[in-house]
C-alpha cells in the first residue's frame, strides 16, 4: 500500500492557515533562511589552513615591504584553487621579483633527475631559475634585490625526497646573503608521529639524504626547517619565520585535512603514492626490480621477471603484517630497464595506515624476494646502482643485512636505537600537537 506523505509546501500552507499576511512573510523569510545554513556551513573553512592560506586571508600583509623569491611548484596552490604564484602576483602587498623552481621545475614537468636550465618564466615574466640544474644552491647573483625567501612546497615526509634538501641549502645561502627565510607551512601526508627506518650516516650525505634524519621522519617543513638550524647542520642559517597551518593535527591523515592532493612529481600522482614511495621508492635504484615506476602503479608494485606472484603473494600474506595486504600482480612496465617485459609480484593495498610500518613493509618484501628467486640483486646491479642505494637508504648496513641473509625482524629492530633518539632530538621543533 502506497502512502502519500505531505510535501514541504503542503506542510507550510497547513500551518501558515488562518495567519495574518505579515506574520506568513515573516514565517517565509525564516523558513528561506534556515535552508541557507547548510550552505553557509560549507562556506566556512573547516579543514586545514596551509600557511599559504594563512598569509593569502590577510593578503599577504606579512610580505609587505619586501622583494619575494618564491621557491615552489604546483603544489603551491591555495584552497581557493589559486596558485600562490597567482595570489602573491595579484596581492598589492607582495613585490614578487623571482621564482625557484626544485626537482621537476617550477611547473613539475621535467622528469626525475633531470637537470634544468634557468629562464624567463614565459607566464609571469619573472625569472625562474633552477635549483636542479647547474647548481642546488641559490648563487649571491641569483639573490641579489631579494629581501626574503619564501618556500611553499608540498613534500612527502621521506628523506629520499629532494624537497627538503633544497629547502635546507636554500636556507643557507639565505643566512649567507643575509636574507629572511620564510616556510608556508604544509601537512606531512604520513601524519606526523610516523617515524621510520634507518638513519642517514654523515660518509652517506647526499641531495637524496641530506639531513642526519631517519628514512620517514615525521615533521612539517616548517618544523624540519626549525631542526635544520636549531640542530646547527647548516654553516650559515638565516632569520627563519614559519608561518604555520591552522586546525592540522599529528595524527592526521591526508584524507583528513580537506586539502586538494596535487601530484608533488610525476610518479607521486596520489596521496597513497606518497606512503608507497616510502615502501619501495629505495628498490628502484637496482634496476632488476621494478617497483611500479614505468607502469600505472607507481610505487605500488614490486616486480621481476618469471616470478610466481600467487606465491609470492601468500608468502607476504602469511606474515600478517599490520596495516597491509598484497595481491599478486603481472604486469608489462611501458618504461624503465625492464620495459616490455612480463613481470611477476605483487600490488600494495593499505587496511589500516595508521598502523602500517611503511619502511618495515619495504623490508619484508625485499628479503622475501631475495628469498622467492634466490637472486643477489646487489651483485647484479651496476657500481652506480649499488651506490645510489646506498645513498637512498642512508648507509651500506641495509644493503648487508640483505646481502647477509639477515631476517627482515633484526634488520628493523637495529633501527630503534636511532629512531628513538632521533624523537627527542626533534621534540623542541614540533610546532602541532
Amino acid at each position: 500500500m502506497m502512502i502519500n506523505r505531505p510535501t514541504p509546501s503542503t506542510i507550510r500552507q497547513r500551518h501558515l492557515t488562518g495567519v495574518t499576511p505579515t506574520a506568513r512573510a515573516k514565517c517565509l523569510l525564516l523558513c528561506f533562511l534556515l535552508t541557507l545554513l547548510p550552505l553557509a556551513a560549507q562556506d566556512t573553512p573547516t579543514g586545514v589552513l596551509t600557511g599559504a592560506d594563512v598569509l593569502n586571508r590577510d593578503d599577504f600583509k606579512a610580505l609587505a615591504g619586501k622583494r619575494i623569491g618564491l621557491i615552489t611548484n604546483p603544489t603551491g596552490y591555495l584552497r581557493n584553487g589559486d596558485s600562490t604564484v597567482a595570489a602573491m602576483k595579484r596581492s598589492k602587498n607582495v613585490q614578487l621579483v623571482a621564482l625557484f623552481g626544485p626537482e621537476h621545475g617550477v611547473y613539475g614537468d621535467q622528469a626525475a633527475g633531470k637537470s634544468i636550465n634557468s629562464l624567463k618564466d614565459p607566464r609571469t615574466g619573472l625569472p625562474a631559475y633552477s635549483l636542479y640544474g647547474d647548481t642546488r644552491k641559490p648563487t649571491r647573483e641569483m639573490l641579489k634585490g631579494i629581501d626574503a625567501l619564501v618556500y611553499d612546497i608540498q613534500d612527502i615526509g621521506c628523506r629520499s625526497y629532494t624537497y627538503i634538501s633544497t629547502m635546507g641549502l636554500a636556507m643557507e645561502a639565505a643566512g649567507e646573503a643575509h636574507i629572511e627565510f620564510i616556510v608556508l607551512d604544509r601537512p606531512d601526508p604520513l601524519n606526523g608521529n610516523r617515524v621510520e627506518g634507518p638513519m642517514c650516516e654523515p660518509a652517506f650525505t647526499s641531495f637524496v639524504s641530506q639531513w642526519p634524519i631517519p628514512h620517514v621522519y615525521g615533521l612539517t617543513p616548517g618544523e624540519l626547517a626549525q631542526m635544520i638550524i636549531g640542530e646547527k647542520w647548516i654553516k650559515t642559517p638565516p632569520k627563519l619565520t614559519v608561518i604555520k597551518m591552522e586546525n592540522w593535527k599529528r595524527d592526521m591523515q591526508w584524507e583528513d585535512t580537506g586539502l586538494a592532493w596535487v601530484p608533488t612529481s610525476p610518479h607521486i600522482p596520489t596521496p597513497e603514492s606518497a606512503y608507497d614511495y616510502a615502501v619501495t621508492g629505495w628498490m628502484g635504484e637496482l634496476g632488476d626490480i621494478n617497483n611500479g615506476v614505468g607502469y600505472t602503479q607507481p610505487f605500488a608494485l614490486v616486480g621481476v621477471p618469471h616470478l610466481s606472484a600467487e606465491e609470492f603473494a601468500f608468502a607476504l600474506n602469511h606474515q600478517h603484517l599490520p596495516g597491509v595486504w598484497f595481491r599478486p600482480a603481472y604486469y608489462t612496465p611501458f618504461y624503465t630497464s625492464l620495459r616490455d617485459q612480463m613481470l611477476g609480484g605483487v600490488q600494495i593495498y593499505y587496511t589500516d595506515l595508521k598502523n602500517v610500518n611503511l619502511t618495515a613493509t619495504g623490508v619484508y618484501i625485499f628479503a622475501e624476494l631475495i628469498k622467492e628467486t634466490k637472486r643477489d640483486f646487489f651483485k647484479e646491479a651496476t657500481k652506480d646502482s649499488v651506490q645510489m642505494f646506498d645513498r637512498v637508504t642512508g648507509s651500506d648496513q641495509l644493503r648487508k643485512d640483505l646481502s647477509e641473509g639477515k631476517s627482515a625482524e633484526s634488520i628493523i629492530r637495529s633501527w630503534d636505537p636511532g629512531i628513538e633518539e632521533f624523537r627527542k632530538k626533534r621534540e623542541p621543533y614540533l610546532l602541532y600537537k
